[in-house]
């Protein structure tokens, strides 16, 4: 057991190990040296990574999908800077994360010390919670502390904040400090709605003819797949999803109706018939609500979430469920034993009847053989190509969108990973990255755009010496594709600014950097290439696919913003 005299730094490394700590990502620096120490002493895994941002979404990616907490580092100033933008995509998102950050030397702090800022005040709006560590002999319990914070509740990620002293600093441990009961993982604690808000939203999905379920993230965090399939299964009622709800239950089930909100296949014409809506862990933001033109007026509604100010945050809700999704589901699933389908079978049909149709209409576009590669056809692609068990990551931007349409997960659980927390771009070759260490041996594809994947290209550096076999699918179209479609949608003529870039084969910059890649331009080079792709085990695979340049043709409908801009409000 771990005793006697240490560095703060390698407390910190023993506690990380107590909790079972998987993965880090980061970049070390003078302040957090005995902490790196520790961690090469002990044998953990460290990766070192090209941007703290780039750390700090690998290791988000890492804990959607394992369901355990993400761990990244930084040092002092632009080191922690770097995290905000991944940090706020965890906080938007419940995805627990616990970032070490390096900071000033207490006995010099504000005297223009190197790189020094007011880093404490920038992370705060960024995270769920920040521990300053004032004493190396606390070390052991802010660390039980950050781990307890980012997974109860709403998960989030949470600063632990360690100044130079402290990390050099000496102190005498005693075993006892670094004994951890079972180390947390998401969610910590289940809690379950009230007895009497269980019993009138059941009363209300009774009596409903055209009840809809509305699945959002929290169902993946809370491992409440099975429990939402038992509920949707014996009661007969549709489920649509966010693009982080997808794999609530999976796509190709028969009570699958796809995603809702900004793009759908038939979910919104359901939603807006619906006589009753079940919204589980889903906070109903922009995207999901057409911006805020869904669910229609009047519609009852019972929400069900594990963060009690999400209820009824600006749509009116008729019955609120607080709770935890897996037990709130599975409690309401409970006190509708032996409700059954009623009288829900020509609705089901319907349902049926809509999504045939559907399909049947778009298989043109989804079998396209146009140059550049169609959108359609490549997500078609990797409909037919992927296994079961593979995991998607969508990069934030049109990626996300055409993937969260489109692909099908072919069973529950998280087969998809899409960054829509705070959807920057960026997130693809870092979350592969973070997903692969997360499930070894499930193949892991990230699908980004040329601008995301611009943006954190030295990862594939990364990729490569941690040995990830990870597929990065480049939507290449020589454009910022989704500020060049908007523009296109609001303005309508020919000129764009500042959302055209130099076409680039990154198929040959992969091959500069140690890996491996071909390029695709035509339709009828894909299934090969993905074939050659899902093959590669020994590193980075880049499949780089020319998609269309038309900015018409760039998302895969029009975007709701747009709509919402009157015709006077537009240019001549």
């Amino acid at each position: 057991m771990t005793s006697g005299s240490m560095t703060g730094g390698r407390a910190l490394a023993e506690a990380l190990r107590a909790h079972g700590a998987g993965p880090m990502f980061g970049m070390g620096g003078f302040q957090l040296l005995p902490f790196y120490e520790g961690i090469r002493a002990l044998g953990l895994a460290h990766h070192l990574i090209n941007d703290e941002r780039s750390g700090a979404f690998a290791a988000d990616a890492y804990a959607r999908v394992s369901g355990r907490v993400g761990i990244c580092d930084a040092t002092l100033g632009p080191g922690a800077t770097n995290l905000v933008t991944a940090l706020v995509e965890s906080l938007n998102a419940g995805v627990p994360v616990v970032a070490l950050v390096g900071d000033a030397h207490r006995a010099y702090a504000g005297r223009n010390m190197t790189q020094e800022t007011r880093q404490v005040d920038i992370l705060r709006p960024a995270v769920k919670e920040i521990l300053r560590v004032e004493s190396p002999g606390r070390v052991p319990e802010l660390v039980r502390r950050a781990f307890a914070v980012a997974t109860s509740g709403r998960p989030g990620p949470v600063v632990l904040d360690i100044p130079e002293d402290v990390a050099h600093a000496e102190h005498d441990y005693a075993t006892a400090d670094f004994q951890v009961g079972e180390p947390p993982r998401v969610p910590y604690r289940r809690s379950h709605p009230d007895h009497d808000d269980l019993a009138r939203a059941g009363e209300l999905l009774r009596r409903a003819r055209r009840p809809l379920v509305l699945a959002g993230g929290g169902i993946h965090l809370s491992g409440a797949h099975a429990a939402l399939g038992e509920l949707a299964r014996s009661l007969g009622i549709p489920v649509a999803h966010t693009m982080s709800g997808k794999g609530a239950i999976a796509c190709e089930d028969d009570l699958s109706v796809g995603l809702f909100g900004r793009y759908s296949t038939i979910a919104n014409a359901l939603l807006e018939s619906a006589d009753c809506l079940l919204v589980a862990g889903c906070k109903l933001g922009e995207v999901a609500t057409k911006r805020y033109s869904l669910p229609p007026p009047g519609v009852p509604i019972i929400q069900l979430d594990v963060a009690a100010e999400e209820i009824g945050r600006w749509a009116p809700v008729t019955v609120g469920l607080w709770g935890d999704a897996r037990a709130g589901l599975t409690d309401l699933t409970a006190h509708l034993t032996g409700a059954g389908r009623g009288d829900r079978d020509g609705y089901l049909t319907e349902v049926a009847d809509r999504k045939r149709r559907w399909w049947d209409e778009v298989r043109e576009r989804h079998e396209s053989a146009e140059t550049p590669v169609a959108m359609a056809r490549l997500v078609h692609e990797l409909n037919r190509h992927l296994p079961p068990e593979a995991i998607l990551v969508a990069d934030g931007g049109f990626a996300s969108h055409w993937a969260g349409l489109l692909y099908r997960t072919k069973r529950a659980g998280r087969g998809f990973v899409a960054d829509r927390g705070f959807a920057s771009i960026g997130y693809g070759l870092p979350g592969a990255l973070g997903a692969w260490l997360a499930a070894p041996g499930r193949p892991v594809v990230a699908m980004t755009g040329d601008g995301g994947l611009n943006m954190t290209l030295g990862e594939l550096e990364t990729a490569r010496r941690a040995g990830a076999a990870i597929t990065v699918i480049v939507v290449n179209n020589a454009a910022s594709g989704y500020v060049k479609a908007l523009q296109h949608a609001v303005y309508g003529h020919g000129s764009y600014q500042s959302s055209d870039l130099s076409p680039t084969d990154y198929a040959a910059v992969a091959r500069a950097l140690g890996c491996d890649g071909v390029r695709v331009e035509h339709p009828d080079e894909l299934a090969p290439a993905l074939t050659k792709a899902l093959n590669h085990h020994s590193g980075p695979f880049v499949v780089d696919v020319a998609v269309t340049r038309d900015p018409a043709q760039m998302l895969p409908g029009v975007d709701s913003r747009a709509l919402h801009i009157t015709p006077g409000d537009r240019p001549a």
